[in-house]
């Protein structure tokens, strides 16, 4: 039986005629005149650079001394881990502090969240979480006061152009730009309002 949803897009469908070019090719054949790059070298420290001006701390290791920067940051308090999460990051961290793949309900009581990431861009200083495995449901990135991330170099597109060809938008996405903040009241800066108030992000070649 048709719906009303059905009738209205076949009359869309039969106006616009039928499209027989796969949808994926069609998406190739689009003109694209921008600049898709604007840099090439320098690409790990100008995203230190730009998630340094959000107010965010950077922490740039190698990767042997990847768990003890993780330990140096989560030092007190008591902190989610995702599921998923590299356990050699968290090798050198007091198991007391963390607090396995908690409940959502559970999170408001929590100090922070350690995790992984999906992409990381250069230019605009932007991290990007599709809530895959380390990353945790998207509350984990929302609730809780403190939000540790770590990046590894792999993940660091030069611009937006390529950092969205490597995400799948049919997952669900949370761009992360420094601390949660606002200015919307009387512009004064307010930060952990709808998202974390503190904002670390280790940098590592691996």
């Amino acid at each position: 039986m048709s719906t009303a949803r059905d009738d209205v897009l076949g009359r869309i469908a039969g106006a616009l005629g039928r499209r027989e070019t796969p949808a994926a090719e069609a998406y190739a054949a689009i003109d694209r005149p921008y600049l898709r790059r604007h840099h090439e070298d320098g690409i790990l420290d100008l995203f230190a650079e730009r998630v340094a001006h959000y107010r965010a701390t950077v922490h740039r290791v190698d990767p042997a001394g990847l768990p003890g920067a993780v330990a140096r940051v989560l030092t007190r308090g008591r902190y989610a881990v995702p599921a998923g999460l590299p356990a050699e990051w968290l090798a050198e961290v007091d198991p007391g502090l963390l607090v396995h793949e908690p409940p959502v309900a559970e999170l408001d009581a929590l100090d922070g969240v350690v995790t992984g990431c999906a992409v990381a861009i250069a230019e605009t200083g932007t991290i990007v979480l599709d809530h895959g495995p380390g990353q945790g449901r998207r509350a984990f990135s929302l609730v809780p006061d403190h939000h540790l991330i770590v990046v590894t170099a792999g993940q660091v597109a030069p611009d937006v152009p390529e950092a969205l060809e490597r995400l799948d938008p049919a997952r669900p996405l949370t761009f992360v730009s420094g601390p949660s903040a606002t200015s919307d009241i009387e512009l004064n800066r307010v930060e952990g309002v709808h998202g974390p108030r503190t904002l670390d992000v280790i940098l590592t070649p691996s």
